[in-house]
């Protein structure tokens, strides 16, 4: 499946566990880059974002980048240069480790570079 835009995938905020309940929870990595999204919305137009609940089996991400790769946040790729950093599932390529994504945040929409 080949699309024309980047799409983030994100764990939602505020998640149970089921070992915790009646606590809510954030995922820390998708926290970062939600930090990011808030700080330029006009810049995270330029992305398709979707938000996924923390439970597990997570359709939506499965559909596209298969059930060994659930663990979020990711980042699919669309047009553009593919880093040769990047993971595949069929034709689809993708990132997962945090700091990567919010480089190609900033390499490829504009966004903020990381400092240090």
């Amino acid at each position: 499946m080949s699309r024309s835009r980047d799409k983030l995938f994100l764990l939602e905020a505020g998640f149970e566990e089921p070992n915790h309940p009646g606590q809510h929870f954030v995922c820390p990595h998708s926290n970062q880059i939600e930090g990011l999204l808030v700080s330029s919305p006009e810049l995270a137009g330029r992305l398709d974002i979707e938000r996924v609940p923390f439970a597990r089996p997570r359709r939506a991400v499965i559909a596209e980048l298969g059930e060994a790769n659930q663990s979020l946040p990711a980042l699919v790729l669309g047009q553009g240069p593919i880093p040769e950093d990047a993971e595949r599932f069929g034709d689809v390529a993708f990132v997962k480790p945090t700091r990567r994504i919010l480089e190609l945040l900033a390499e490829r929409h504009g966004f903020p570079r990381l400092h240090g």
